[in-house]
């Protein structure tokens, strides 16, 4: 099969492209920074295209031909807005749009769109609010498809050897005597990213996942204090995690906003924390998937210095 992983030089899409290949598939990943994803050509059959995937053009140069399309391009952090910025609104809205519509043009029969768990219209932050009109647009592009199947994946915060989530808490705890926490009561459940891709491997050709929408979440949940703890545990550097009012965060939030480079923490990631990131259902057991718990990956990779 040839695939075509956009967002493939991301950390999901680095873990995807490497079974992928595993599986006998071409994969094929468009990018506008080469040398980003330069470490995946070590992969035999991976191609790297110098892509821009927001020209239509370019997006259908890339489309044409492929068996099958997967999208996993995100934001984390956006400019605000309502429902949300145009950040979000390119990223999660137009281009999944886009993406579906190229197929559509193409006769690509099969897509997957990652999504997260909690997308709602009325969610709390402007990622979850994208997020759900990002799926939207990809079901109504691809209504009355006859030929195409598009399957849709909502997974709860990723960790895995090379993740910004455990890992970062450990960074935090290499430089802070005590971490204040807002939102510290939040629920999350993390998932592993083997059994994220595994989820979408086995779906590519499952029939059973056709049209349908899958929640991803691990094998338990805990709240954000209980994570944040863990990850400077087992990093050797434990901390004691302070509760702070959602006041405090925001102004946290303001503070790290004037730093250089990318934001560690943003407005809209605490008004995400409002909401659960949690799934009291089971994997799909189309799927094929049992999940992976957190203390059997999270401990190897966060003992390695930070």
């Amino acid at each position: 099969m040839r695939v075509l992983l956009i967002g493939g030089t991301g950390f999901i899409g680095r873990h995807l492209a490497a079974r992928l290949v595993a599986d006998s598939h071409q994969v094929l990943v468009p990018t506008r920074r080469y040398g980003k994803g330069r470490d995946l050509l070590l992969l035999p059959t991976v191609t790297l295209l110098d892509v821009d995937v927001h020209d239509d053009a370019a997006l259908d140069g890339a489309v044409a031909g492929c068996d099958a399309v997967v999208n996993l391009v995100g934001l984390l952090h956006g400019r605000r807005g309502r429902p949300y910025g145009k950040d979000f609104r390119q990223v999660h809205v137009e281009l999944p749009r886009r993406i579906a519509q190229a197929c559509r043009r193409h006769g690509v029969a099969r897509l997957l769109h990652v999504s997260a768990l909690g997308a709602s219209a009325q969610g709390p932050s402007a990622y979850h609010r994208s997020k759900a009109d990002g799926e939207q647009a990809v079901i109504e592009a691809f209504a009355g498809y006859e030929q195409g199947a598009c399957t849709i994946f909502r997974p709860s915060v990723v960790f895995g050897p090379d993740d910004n989530f455990m890992n970062l808490f450990a960074r935090l705890a290499r430089w802070l005597p005590v971490i204040f926490l807002a939102g510290a009561r939040a629920r999350l459940q993390p998932v592993y990213v083997g059994d994220v891709v595994k989820a979408m491997v086995n779906s590519l050709r499952d029939s059973h996942t056709y049209g349908k929408t899958y929640a991803l979440a691990g094998y338990q949940a805990y709240t954000l204090a209980e994570l944040v703890s863990l990850a400077a545990r087992w990093s050797g550097r434990p901390r004691p995690v302070i509760p702070v009012p959602m006041a405090v965060g925001r102004l946290q939030a303001c503070m790290l906003g004037l730093l250089p480079g990318p934001p560690v923490l943003s407005q809209d990631n605490l008004d995400a924390l409002r909401a659960d990131s949690v799934c009291q259902a089971p994997m799909a057991p189309e799927l094929g998937v049992f999940p992976t718990p957190l203390e059997s990956i999270a401990p190897r990779y966060l003992k390695a210095p930070q």
